[in-house]
């Protein structure tokens, strides 16, 4: 009796092997990344950079989806609300860890809906004014800030983003008040910065670079931990005496929650590749983007630690959920 059951089990158990050695490997169609923003931005051009090589690579078509709307929730819900298969990821910008402070009921969790996969880059913001500004130093704003109060306005690329959460850190680390001015975006900001109408405004650097160079903006300081490749002789803000000041926008690949392990692994396998590759890194560092990297649970971790930190920021500033 025990050598028929053994004998049926090693039957069934060889039957199967087939099926098994069918499954195609991953991946074995095309694949779709979600930008939830418009085209000719940073995280569009990290997904379109990646997307390419991926191609080359692995043989498979990798299409880029532009969903725009509602600081990135729209497209990236497309995304939580996906097969957990690996076929649909999407590319998030820094909003995604700020959303939770700034909107009352997402249509997903912030983390509990994606497996993070890769931190793809980082892109510096610069403090700016227009060369008429009667500072010098962030520490001359600040001074000024505390002399005139009320007085002083801030631009920002629209509400809750990164440029307009790093005036509210400004305002909450140096005790200054500052108006809140956002704009439809960062280039419909510039002429009134230029002209004074403005006060400052913390943007990319990508964004301000030119400017800066032909004397348009005054740069005070990045905002990062470190100087930017491009701007080598700004200071950052703490080494300008704000203590404890970081901020950047960044972006990273996340999949549906529950995407096999293996998948996952892989992907984020090929975007460190990607970002190490010599011509990526020159793309990069000519739009003033520094490259990501890093596994996906120090994504992870990076994106719990931000949601933290602007959720401060927002309760400093007295910004409520809507």
């Amino acid at each position: 009796m025990q050598r028929r059951l053994l004998t049926a089990a090693l039957v069934a158990a060889f039957a199967s092997l087939p099926a098994l050695a069918q499954q195609p490997a991953w991946p074995a169609r095309p694949i779709t990344i979600v930008v939830p923003a418009s085209p000719g931005g940073a995280i569009d051009l990290l997904a379109r950079l990646i997307g390419n090589k991926m191609t080359a690579d692995w043989g498979q078509p990798v299409v880029i989806d532009n969903r725009t709307g509602a600081t990135g929730i729209i497209g990236t819900d497309l995304v939580a609300k996906a097969q957990p298969d690996g076929y649909n990821l999407v590319l998030v910008a820094s909003s995604h860890a700020i959303n939770p402070s700034m909107v009352r009921k997402l249509p997903f969790d912030t983390v509990k809906s994606f497996e993070p996969v890769a931190l793809t880059h980082v892109v510096p913001l610069v403090l700016v004014t227009s060369p008429a500004f009667p500072a010098k130093t962030v520490q001359d704003i600040v001074a000024y800030g505390k002399a005139h109060p009320g007085e002083l306005s801030f631009a920002s690329s629209g509400s809750g983003g990164a440029p307009h959460f790093s005036g509210e850190l400004f305002k909450s680390l140096t005790g200054i008040q500052m108006t809140h001015i956002p704009y439809k975006g960062s280039t419909l900001a510039h002429p009134d910065l230029m002209s004074g109408r403005v006060s400052l405004m913390f943007d990319t650097v990508a964004a301000t670079n030119a400017q800066i160079k032909a004397g348009k903006l005054k740069a005070y300081a990045v905002t990062t931990s470190s100087r930017a490749a491009s701007l080598p002789d700004v200071p950052t803000m703490q080494e300008a005496g704000i203590a404890g000041y970081e901020t950047s926008t960044w972006g990273g690949l996340l999949a549906p929650a529950g995407t096999p392990k293996a998948v996952v692994d892989k992907i984020n396998a090929e975007v460190n590749r990607v970002l190490a590759l010599p011509d990526v890194k020159k793309t990069l560092q000519d739009n003033g983007i520094e490259a990501g990297g890093g596994s996906p649970a120090q994504f992870g971790s990076f994106i719990q630690a931000e949601m933290v930190k602007w959720g401060k920021v927002a309760k400093d500033a007295g910004i409520q959920p809507e």
